[in-house]
């Protein structure tokens, strides 16, 4: 059913942002992507630092998979903003 409403839908004419209300701006996609990191880097410190009981390895840990992450999200924040599926 749903692959039928995908197949269905015709393609959107281009809009520019101002137009299209349904997209974001790249500034929201970063401001969405830091505070999810923020919230993800102290989970990933508290359990890296349950399991080592280092709080420098901790810190490390987490401050690798902070950037690194941030990184994967904003780009996947902006690949899925491309996506008409669900808008």
């Amino acid at each position: 059913m749903i692959l039928d409403q995908i197949l269905q839908q015709k393609p959107a004419k281009k809009k520019s942002f101002s137009e299209d209300k349904s997209s974001e701006k790249p500034i929201r996609s970063v401001a969405k992507a830091v505070s999810w990191r923020i919230i993800g880097t102290l989970d990933t410190l508290l359990i890296s630092y349950l399991l080592t009981g280092k709080v420098v390895l901790a810190a490390s840990i987490a401050s690798i998979d902070f950037v690194t992450k941030m990184f994967l999200y904003f780009f996947h924040e902006r690949l899925w903003n491309k996506i008409n599926w669900g808008k």
